[in-house]
């Protein structure tokens, strides 16, 4: 296979054994799967021996969250198994109904283990401090208990979680959907591009043809893509509208004042921290306002267009990077971290932790998850632009953060929060760029690096910012009774996006269409913790370079966390703290820094 991107996208079978991942470290085979599937079925129904009992005495409960955690882990991995078989080609009916089959294993799990939560709730706090001294194996939990404890007020009787478990699966419905509709059943028109080749537009290749120097290759793909989702409006409405209802539907049973509230409260994270960094954001725009009117300045436009923002504002020098030119720089530019890092970063390169080149089919975007017990799996859509060295080095950060965390901690403290889940990732990012900075000493080139460093504040701090504002203020609305429809959501969106690129920017009709292209608003408030961990991983990734190994040993201890502690409480171990505007500020202010250089070295 071409290991730049192809006109049509290969089959599957097409592509290099070596490009894939393989799975066997998780299972060996198909059958092996479906043994593991019989001994969840029994563990499940073995723990319902616990049900109406853990306040008998310590080795009982002890033995229940034991058999909990023996539980939570066989999910894990039979979930993992078959979500990445039917990754790699979502119109697999084979593997479409082995993930079927994991969902309701999935859920049938959560309704066995929902007593448990209620009943530690019942148990006095008195007679739990005797339980820790009873029963030693109970004092690893201790922690865990403790979360169960902070959200009492937000837990409900035994029926109604086991209702709340039930139902986990059709809550799902609107976010598979989309998934479906998006990955495999949508088909995009093909554009000439540059070269003068047919190409079809897919997810995977939208922003490769939005970088593009030729600017009708850009309006083209830009005006062709989102009049394929315009035609689609209602139904994207639809099922947006029906994920906030099914948060609604549980922020109203368990209890909170909003679904902001109740979603950010899972991973013990104060509203307040999110509101923060929409209002510290817009305060803000300035920045943002002062990009947009460079990269017009820079490239020569009367009017600057929403499908000009991907394009470089430096002409002629975007490259192309094989996938081992990208492994070199992975390596080369994550070296600060330590040799022990750099040799689990090559083990990954070699021994397939990572699925490589987009097929007809596969999942669109980029991902890392984590096996506890095997090793993290990354997914990679890789076209060869710049961006995706930048993805490839920002998934083996996710990677190697879920590496050290599942080394360090037992399996119930493994799991980092989604908060601090985006701090590794784009830390590495910032690692890369200031190797590729430092290295570049021509003043066109280094520009050019300038301009991706102010992409990544535009795309991953203001954008994601944006994102998060446009859900805050849809589920509000939700909330308020008013009902979620294409035409409210496109004009509030385009909205928002005229505010954020101010009077510099054509904000195109088009536009008002993006949300239907973004598959984090099925995830419930995630996006904001891109851009708190962008800020973060600024301020991370500078420390590194300047104190070297005194850093970076604090900051493996941050990797080994898991979720030992809660996320705003690590990341105050690394010197960050986002109950203030001063991490967000502060990036704000790199960013001026940043564009003071641009523009003095392109006047």
């Amino acid at each position: 296979m071409d290991k730049r991107m192809a006109k049509e996208l290969p089959v599957r079978e097409m592509i290099a054994v070596e490009d894939t991942w393989d799975l066997t470290p998780i299972y060996a085979s198909k059958a092996d799967w479906e043994q593991e599937l019989s001994v969840l079925e029994k563990k499940v129904a073995d723990m319902q021996e616990y049900k109406g009992h853990l306040a008998d005495s310590a080795q009982t409960l002890f033995g229940c969250i034991k058999l909990n955690d023996e539980i939570n882990l066989l999910v894990s991995r039979i979930y993992n198994y078959a979500q990445r078989l039917y990754d790699q080609d979502l119109g697999n009916s084979e593997h479409k109904a082995m993930n079927g089959k994991a969902m309701m294993a999935y859920a049938s799990a959560l309704a066995g283990v929902s007593f448990i939560t209620p009943e530690i709730l019942e148990i006095p706090n008195n007679k739990l401090e005797t339980f820790y001294i009873e029963e030693k194996g109970l004092e690893l939990y201790r922690h865990h208990i403790e979360e169960i404890l902070r959200v009492r007020a937000h837990i409900c009787s035994p029926e109604t979680e086991e209702i709340l478990a039930r139902s986990s699966e059709m809550r799902e419905t609107a976010h598979e959907a989309y998934s479906s509709l998006t990955n495999a059943d949508m088909t995009y028109p093909e554009v000439v591009d540059e070269n003068g080749e047919t190409v079809r537009i897919t997810q995977g290749r939208f922003v490769r043809l939005l970088e593009s120097e030729d600017r009708r290759v850009r309006k083209e793909t830009f005006e062709l893509f989102f009049g394929v989702h315009k035609g689609l409006l209602n139904t994207f409405a639809s099922l947006y509208a029906g994920q906030v209802k099914q948060l609604s539907f549980e922020t109203q049973i368990r209890k909170y004042e909003s679904n902001l509230e109740a979603a950010v409260d899972g991973n013990h994270v104060p509203s307040f921290v999110y509101k923060n960094l929409v209002d510290t954001v817009n305060k803000n725009l300035d920045k943002m306002h002062r990009y947009v009117k460079l990269r017009k300045k820079l490239l020569g436009l009367d009017e600057l267009h929403m499908y000009d923002i991907y394009t470089p504002m430096i002409a002629g020098v975007a490259q192309k990077f094989t996938y081992e030119e990208a492994k070199r720089l992975t390596i080369e530019s994550l070296a600060p971290l330590g040799e022990d890092y750099i040799e689990v970063v090559k083990e990954a390169f070699r021994d397939r932790w990572i699925d490589v080149y987009e097929n007809q089919g596969k999942r669109g975007g980029a991902y890392s998850c984590a096996v506890y017990g095997t090793h993290p799996y990354m997914l990679l859509n890789y076209n060869g632009a710049l961006d995706e060295v930048f993805t490839l080095v920002h998934e083996m950060g996710h990677s190697m953060h879920s590496y050290y965390s599942n080394k360090t901690q037992p399996f119930v403290y493994a799991d980092y929060t989604i908060f601090v889940a985006e701090v590794a990732s784009t830390c590495n990012e910032i690692l890369l760029l200031e190797y590729l900075l430092k290295n570049e000493t021509d003043n066109k080139k280094r520009a050019y690096l300038l301009n991706h460093y102010l992409d990544m504040f535009k795309g991953t701090l203001f954008r994601q910012t944006q994102f998060a504002e446009f859900e805050m203020r849809t589920n509000e609305m939700s909330e308020q009774g008013e009902t979620l429809t294409g035409e409210g959501l496109c004009s509030l969106y385009k909205e928002i996006n005229e505010k954020y690129y101010g009077p510099d920017m054509i904000s195109d009709d088009e536009i008002a269409y993006e949300w239907t292209r973004i598959p984090h608003f099925y995830y419930d408030f995630y996006v904001y913790q891109y851009s708190t961990s962008f800020c973060a991983s600024v301020a991370i990734a500078h420390d590194i370079l300047e104190r070297g190994e005194e850093a970076v040993k604090g900051y493996k201890e941050f990797l080994s966390g898991g979720c030992s502690l809660p996320p705003v409480e690590l990341l105050k171990k690394v010197g960050i703290d986002f109950e203030t505007e001063k991490p967000i500020q502060d990036a704000m202010d790199v960013m001026a820094g940043v564009l003071d250089e641009l523009e003095r070295i392109t006047q």
